[in-house]
């Protein structure tokens, strides 16, 4: 890249079991498709022990060529601060996060950080947070939001987190659409985007992460578009 270092972009979510994963990949898989180089990092993958597959395992298996890091995992499925206190073991600290972006940037186009849980959950017993991490590296947030009932609150006060820290949301994605949505879910998706003041980047549909690579890819391209993170940058001018 001869000097010049590539965009960071950090996934979060409203909550845990909402989607941040294969939407991670699915943005990994457009930016793929486009020609790009793309690494993923999970700087804290919690509820998973030595050996068994984690969320980064998952984005390689669903986005073939992609680069992936981990820099630690913790067998109980908490907030990566109090994973790491029971383990015994040393946190993993926003500096550690910002240090392996910043050092995958320097050999890929984009680099996606995906968070553990939502934007405010500890990494560490310093009050350590994802947002933290934003901050520092000065990257856009890509929210992950689940499609029904309470979404419109969740999200509205995770972009709102995010401004009240100058942090910029470049939108947001339903992380599971279901097959029969529900009243709530199909207003929501109107909803959203006047109510967080981010642009709506999509939907997938629930299930997406079972799928083989190439269904995955053509699906996620055919709901984000070709270049979604542009759309912030769009709304913006």
């Amino acid at each position: 890249m001869s000097g010049a270092t590539g965009r960071v972009v950090v996934v979060t979510g409203t909550g845990t079991g909402v989607g941040k994963t294969v939407v991670t990949a699915a943005l990994a898989a457009v930016a793929v498709a486009a020609g790009e180089r793309v690494a993923v990092l999970k700087p804290a993958q919690t509820g998973v022990v030595p050996g068994e597959p984690g969320d980064a395992d998952a984005v390689a298996a669903l986005v073939p060529g992609v680069t992936t890091a981990e820099l630690a995992r913790y067998p109980d499925p908490l907030a990566p601060a109090t994973a790491a206190r029971r383990a015994g073991r040393d946190p993993v600290t926003p500096r550690h996060a910002v240090d392996a972006a910043r050092e995958l940037a320097r050999t890929h186009d984009l680099v996606l950080v995906e968070g553990a849980g939502g934007l405010l959950v500890r990494f560490d017993d310093d009050g350590g947070t994802l947002a933290g991490v934003a901050a520092e590296l000065g990257a856009p947030v890509v929210v992950v939001a689940a499609a029904g009932l309470g979404t419109l609150n969740h999200t509205g006060l995770t972009v709102e987190a995010l401004a009240v820290r100058g942090l910029v949301c470049a939108g947001v994605v339903v992380g599971a659409w279901p097959e029969n949505p529900d009243l709530a879910a199909r207003c929501n998706l109107a909803d959203l985007p006047s109510t967080t003041g981010a642009p709506l980047l999509g939907a997938l549909p629930a299930g997406l992460g079972t799928a083989e690579p190439a269904r995955f890819a053509t699906v996620a391209s055919r709901t984000l578009g070709p270049d979604p993170l542009s759309r912030w940058q769009d709304a913006r001018s």
